[in-house]
């Protein structure tokens, strides 16, 4: 594809790496990425990923925006408390970057559509706050052998993790089933300094990007710790569970 004078300014950064330059460019450009959820994860990763100039978006969220959410949500702003997440995020990245497209759909990821969502999709990205929901699109992910990037945040902890179906470990690897009850409440009770937010979910952009590009070690078959208090981050290797119900009787690729 040829770049018009303002998109090869736009991307010139992008340009001088020889790891990217314009062929790299025009892979983003027709690359095409599903979120789910548009909160304190999302936020961070559609800001770079329609910086960086992926050609489509794909947004999901069921939520409006809150007050509370404005202390790590930074992609929405105190005019849009009360507008659904999705729509809100549309409008900011799409203002952001004039070359990307955004689907936003302002409803709830279910069970019976989340394969449909992302089909057409060429890797997905949970940004969700819910054990449900990372669970639901690691199954749905790992049925249509999608490449994920899943994020997850704690007060002052983070974690991020790319799962490619049928290579690494699968979330179910990691965690077999859904917590119980009872901690579920307590970790909906806590808090998290939101800035930690933003580093986690910029995490989960750079491993899309090096998918999509092609470029680099992804975090396949390891987990990253990031501890904010004490400036830390620390790699573990998660090995695929044979007997995961997910993905153990998955071939390999």
């Amino acid at each position: 594809m040829e770049f018009t004078a303002e998109q090869s300014q736009r991307y010139s950064r992008h340009f001088m790496l020889p790891e990217i330059g314009p062929s790299g460019q025009e892979k983003l450009a027709r690359a095409r990425v599903f979120m789910v959820g548009a909160g304190g994860l999302g936020s961070p990763v559609g800001y770079y990923l329609a910086a960086a100039g992926v050609g489509t978006l794909g947004i999901i969220d069921h939520d409006v925006v809150d007050l509370t959410n404005l202390q790590r949500q930074i992609a929405h702003s105190t005019p849009a408390v009360g507008m659904p997440k999705a729509l809100s995020a549309k409008a900011t990245f799409e203002k952001l970057n004039p070359d990307v497209t955004v689907n936003a759909v302002n409803g709830q990821l279910l069970p019976e559509s989340v394969e449909d969502h992302i089909r057409e999709y060429d890797i997905v990205v949970d940004c969700s706050d819910n054990f449900a929901t990372r669970f639901l699109v690691n199954d749905a992910c790992v049925a249509l052998r999608k490449p994920l990037v899943s994020g997850a945040v704690l007060k002052f902890e983070g974690q991020v993790t790319t799962i490619l179906p049928g290579v690494g470990h699968c979330y179910r690897c990691l965690f077999e089933d859904v917590p119980p009850e009872d901690l579920l409440d307590s970790l909906q009770r806590a808090g998290i300094l939101g800035a930690v937010a933003g580093v986690v979910g910029t995490l989960q952009a750079v491993e899309v990007l090096k998918y999509l590009l092609g470029i680099g070690e992804l975090l396949s078959g390891k987990l990253l710790l990031y501890d904010a208090l004490n400036a830390r981050f620390r790699a573990i290797h998660v090995p695929r569970n044979p007997s995961c119900q997910a993905c153990g009787d998955l071939d390999a690729v």
